[in-house]
C-alpha cells in the first residue's frame, strides 16, 4: 500500500475514532461545539492551508447560515434539511459576492477586504433586529426532528441525537474537503498558493478557482453555524464579530495547515483551553495568548506536527523492538 493511501487511512480512522470518543471523554454539549467549530476550521483552512488566503470575515458566513436557519426554524415549521440547506446557501452565496470583489486582491488587500465586509455585516445584523434580535441575538431557535426512512422521526431536543447529527455532518465535511483538496481543484490551489503568476501562465484560472473554493468555505461555515445556533438555541451577535473570524485562523494556526487533521485539533484545544483557563484565572485570555505564541515560536508545523513526532517515535521504538526480538 502506498504511504498516500496509508496517510489517507490514517487520517480517516483518526476522524471517525474523535467523533466517536469526543463524547465519552466530555461533556455532550462540549463534544458538540467542538465538532462545529471543527467544520469551521476545515472551512477556514481550505483557503488559509490549501488557497493561502487568509480570510478575516469567515464568521460573516457563519453567522449569515446561522440566523437564515434560525430565522426559518423560529417562523416557520420547515423540516431540518431544508434550514440547513438554507444555511449552506446563504452562506455560499454571500461568500460568492463577497469572495467577487475580495480575491481580486491579495496579501494584506485581501485579508483587510475580508475584515471589512464582515463587520459590515456584523453592523448589519446589529442593526436588523425584526430579523436577528440585533444585540441581544436570535433566540427561541428550535431543533426539528428528523425523520429517517424506515425508523422514523429523531428527536434532536435529546443532546445525544444532536451529537450523532452534528457528527455525521462533521464526517461528511471532512470527506468533501479531503475529495476536494486531493481533486484538480485542490492541485490548482496549491500551484497557485505557491506561485499564482506561473500557474495563470500554464492556462489555469487562479482566480475562478480561488472563488469557487471562498464560496465552498462560506457555504461549510454557513453550516457550522446552522448548528451553533441549534446547539445552543440562539444566535448572538458576537458570532458574526470579526473575533470569531479570527478564532477560527487561530484554531487553523495552533493545529497546523499541513495536515487536514490540524484544524480539527486546533478547535478542540482552542474550546477545551478556553473553558479551563477561565477556571484557573479571570483574566484567562493572557495565559492562552502565551499558549498561541509558544505554539508558533516552538511548533510551525502546528500541534499535529508535534502528534507526528510522537506517532514517528513510538513506531520506530515499535520496529526496533520487533527487530530485536527476532
Amino acid at each position: 500500500m502506498r504511504d498516500t493511501q496509508k496517510r489517507a487511512l490514517a487520517q480517516g480512522a483518526s476522524v471517525v475514532a474523535i467523533a466517536v470518543a469526543a463524547p465519552l471523554a466530555l461533556p455532550v454539549n462540549i463534544a458538540t461545539e467542538i465538532l462545529i467549530f471543527s467544520i469551521f476550521a476545515l472551512a477556514t483552512n481550505l483557503l488559509v492551508g490549501r488557497a493561502g488566503l487568509y480570510s478575516f470575515g469567515q464568521a460573516a458566513f457563519f453567522g449569515a447560515g446561522g440566523y437564515a436557519a434560525g430565522f426559518l426554524f423560529v417562523h416557520t415549521d420547515a423540516p431540518l434539511l431544508a434550514g440547513l440547506a438554507l444555511a449552506v446557501a446563504t452562506g455560499a452565496a454571500l461568500a460568492a459576492a463577497i469572495g467577487a470583489m475580495s480575491i481580486r486582491r491579495t496579501g494584506i488587500y485581501f485579508m483587510m477586504l475580508t475584515f471589512a465586509f464582515n463587520q459590515m455585516i456584523y453592523y448589519l445584523a446589529y442593526s436588523w433586529r425584526s430579523v436577528t434580535g440585533g444585540e441581544d441575538g436570535l433566540g427561541g431557535i428550535g431543533r426539528p426532528a428528523l425523520w429517517l426512512p424506515g425508523l422514523g422521526s429523531l428527536d434532536l431536543g435529546d443532546h445525544h441525537a444532536f451529537y450523532v447529527l452534528t457528527a455525521v455532518c462533521f464526517l461528511l465535511v471532512f470527506l468533501l474537503l479531503y475529495r476536494l483538496t486531493h481533486s484538480p481543484l485542490g492541485l490548482v490551489l496549491e500551484a497557485a498558493r505557491q506561485n499564482a503568476r506561473r500557474t495563470a501562465s500554464l492556462g489555469y484560472s487562479v482566480y475562478r478557482a480561488q472563488l469557487l473554493a471562498f464560496v465552498v468555505a462560506g457555504g461549510l461555515s454557513g453550516l457550522a453555524g446552522a448548528l451553533f445556533a441549534m446547539l445552543y438555541r440562539i444566535m448572538p451577535i458576537d458570532a458574526v464579530s470579526w473575533a470569531n473570524s479570527g478564532n477560527a485562523v487561530f484554531m487553523v494556526v495552533i493545529g497546523g495547515i499541513s495536515s487536514m487533521l490540524g484544524p480539527i485539533f486546533g478547535a478542540a484545544i482552542f474550546i477545551w483551553l478556553q473553558g479551563f483557563f477561565s477556571l484557573i484565572w479571570a483574566r484567562w485570555p493572557l495565559l492562552f495568548g502565551v499558549f498561541v505564541i509558544l505554539v508558533v515560536l516552538f511548533l510551525k508545523g502546528g500541534v499535529v506536527e508535534l502528534f507526528e513526532r510522537l506517532c514517528a517515535r513510538l513506531g520506530g521504538k515499535a520496529a526496533r523492538a520487533g527487530e530485536a526480538g527476532k
